[in-house]
């Protein structure tokens, strides 16, 4: 039996699959730049130093429809636009398959400071012919190969590496069962304060305790935080020499979101087999257990949410705390398509504008600020629109006609939040005031400005190392 005809056949497969794949993965990125730029052409507001410019209003229309949040719809406008507009032979390569996206993140990374527009066509050309063999290489050979293209015509656009400390930042993110994981890159003197602060931390406890160092270490976590000198020792003896260590208090607040049967058997079943205590959710972490649920009901303060049925309306525009609470519970998130910004970092809307809509749940949803401006200030006729249901779902249209519907997350989790709220019969909105978008809120550079800025002034401080230390380097 030959190997075409026997197992052989798999890897062709799969290598016919793989080509597949980024080709699909070029047209998606191609597709999105061609409709920014065709849309932002037809838009044309010329209003490009608002919040809300032409850019976040197709990066809107381009996440509804993919159903991917606003910073992955910018990304995708930006690699879709930089490919049609500057590396015109890199992306005719690049949509045959021939390129993986990880390399063009690389590519347009490591060019992004070339503004004569021959450099980029000569590197251009150089990436069209070279990129293909450069798929099995690591991200750090390929962009010292792009630096070695780049470096002979245009030594200024090397990136250099204080384009390391731009990039620091810190995150945290749900990795599943309760947990988080915490990541990021920051000042080397300032991790190494961290380092050492939580190891003398970790170090607080009498030998006896039943932890290792290093989850001692992850523990001291919140001691730090809170700027407590020591950790609580969990050996439970009585002899412990550091039975008097000091318990991390604090004024941060962190909302967990529960029934009140799993509150009850927290406090009751402590000891209990897991199985009878269901556990909570931290919103924008996810779930928590009931474990971690009962380490954090001593300090807690308990607040039940109230239910839709409960709820009428409210004579102000601004909601109650008890409505507020409602609505953060019941969406969890901002409601605009494929957008995931967390309850904290959004606004209350009313879906009919008040006073026309009432403050009432059946009228409120939650939006980030972002998408907040584009329902205020772009829901003219041809605008965005959107209705909301009851049960919190809503539907919205866009300026091309489509319809998106978007259903509240915290149902998924509490079913009670699904319960129906009173129906509303609201009057049509009034029509948008003339020159209402004068108020919008502006920045104080485009973006367009901010970019020439940015490759400007870091062009400036290349300039000034190559003049400083002249080759050889």
């Amino acid at each position: 039996m030959s190997e075409r005809s026997g197992v052989g056949v798999h890897l062709d497969a799969a290598r016919d699959q793989l080509l597949a794949e980024r080709a699909a993965v070029a047209a998606k990125v191609l597709a999105a730049g061609r409709f920014a730029l065709a849309r932002m052409a037809e838009l044309g507001h010329g209003l490009q130093d608002l919040i809300v410019d032409d850019w976040e209003l197709v990066a809107a229309e381009l996440g509804a429809e993919l159903g991917i949040s606003r910073g992955r719809a910018c990304t995708l406008i930006t690699q879709g636009r930089d490919l049609l507009t500057r590396l015109p032979a890199f992306a005719q390569v690049f949509a045959g398959g021939g390129v993986d996206l990880r390399v063009l993140r690389v590519i347009l990374h490591r060019c992004a400071l070339i503004t004569d527009p021959d450099i980029t066509a000569i590197i251009d050309t150089q990436l069209a012919a070279a990129a293909p063999s450069w798929n099995a290489l690591s991200d750090e050979r390929i962009a010292e190969l792009i630096d070695w293209m780049i470096i002979e015509i245009d030594p200024v656009a090397v990136r250099r590496a204080r384009e390391t400390r731009r990039r620091r930042h810190l995150t945290v993110a749900p990795v599943g069962d309760g947990m988080v994981e915490i990541h990021g890159l920051v000042d080397a003197t300032k991790g190494a304060v961290f380092d050492q602060s939580v190891d003398a931390l970790a170090r607080t406890v009498c030998p006896h305790d039943p932890r290792t160092h290093t989850q001692r270490r992850a523990d001291a976590l919140d001691a730090l935080a809170l700027r407590a000198t020591s950790i609580a020792c969990r050996c439970g003896r009585q002899d412990c020499p550091a039975a008097g260590n000091e318990v991390a208090t604090g004024q941060f607040i962190v909302h967990v979101l529960t029934e009140q049967g799993s509150i009850t058997a927290a406090q009751t079943e402590r000891r209990g087999p897991a199985k009878t205590r269901a556990p909570a959710l931290l919103p924008g972490y996810g779930p928590i257990t009931a474990d971690q649920l009962a380490d954090l009901l001593p300090a807690a303060r308990i607040r039940p949410v109230p239910e839709a049925e409960d709820l009428g309306t409210e004579p102000g525009y601004h909601p109650s705390r008890a409505l507020a609470d409602f609505v953060g519970c019941r969406d969890l998130t901002c409601r605009w398509p494929g957008c995931t910004v967390v309850v904290a970092r959004c606004d209350i809307d009313h879906t009919t504008p008040w006073p026309a809509g009432p403050t009432h749940p059946s009228n409120t949803k939650l939006y980030c600020r972002i998408h907040h401006l584009i329902k205020t200030f772009h829901c003219e006729p041809r605008g965005w629109t959107d209705q909301q249901h009851p049960d919190g779902t809503l539907t919205l249209t866009a300026p091309n006609g489509r319809v998106y519907t978007t259903k509240p997350d915290g149902a998924l989790f509490f079913p009670a939040l699904a319960i129906p709220s009173t129906a509303l019969i609201t009057a049509p909105a009034p029509p948008p005031m003339p020159g209402r978008e004068r108020a919008a809120p502006r920045r104080s550079r485009t973006r367009a400005q901010n970019q020439a800025y940015r490759i400007a002034h870091e062009r400036a401080h290349n300039r000034t190392h190559i003049d400083t230390h002249p080759p050889p380097f």
